[in-house]
């Protein structure tokens, strides 16, 4: 499934620096996909990448998900002092949980902070930072 991306040309927050495990799943959210891992020989799926699957130390491959989950667990940011964050207080980071299995955090935009609730279904959206690195962020589903 490919989501949307906006490109921006000044990205003022820290830069993930892909390495040899991570820079195919930065890459892939550059483009608009929204990547996990799955085991070659046990078929576990994780999140974050690494270079071996957590449940047997076998060889992982890419899975494309659906670019949906739902609102596992959240917390609002009310405080954080350094620019650029300040600047989008308050703001939400949550944990979604996919339907293809792992759980990933990130912030969800696009609507009230207190709309977001526990079990709202959502959508992965881009930033594109450069040709390399693709941030995903989530928004309700259907938005």
């Amino acid at each position: 499934m490919s989501a949307p991306v906006v490109t921006v040309d000044n990205w003022e927050k820290p830069r993930p620096e892909p390495d040899n495990v991570s820079r195919d799943y930065w890459a892939a959210c550059a483009r608009g996909e929204l990547l996990v891992q799955e085991c070659t020989e046990c078929g576990a799926r994780q999140f974050y990448p690494r270079a071996l699957c957590t449940s047997c130390g076998g060889e992982p491959a890419w899975l494309t998900t659906s670019g949906r989950g739902t609102i596992h667990t959240y917390t609002v940011i009310h405080q954080y002092g350094m620019p650029p964050f300040r600047d989008e207080l308050p703001y939400v980071v949550a944990m979604v949980e996919l339907p293809e299995g792992p759980l990933i955090m990130g912030n969800v935009t696009d609507c009230a902070v207190d709309d977001v609730h526990v079990g709202m279904p959502v959508e992965v959206h881009f930033v594109k930072i450069d040709d390399e690195v693709g941030i995903p962020f989530w928004r309700p589903a259907g938005h």
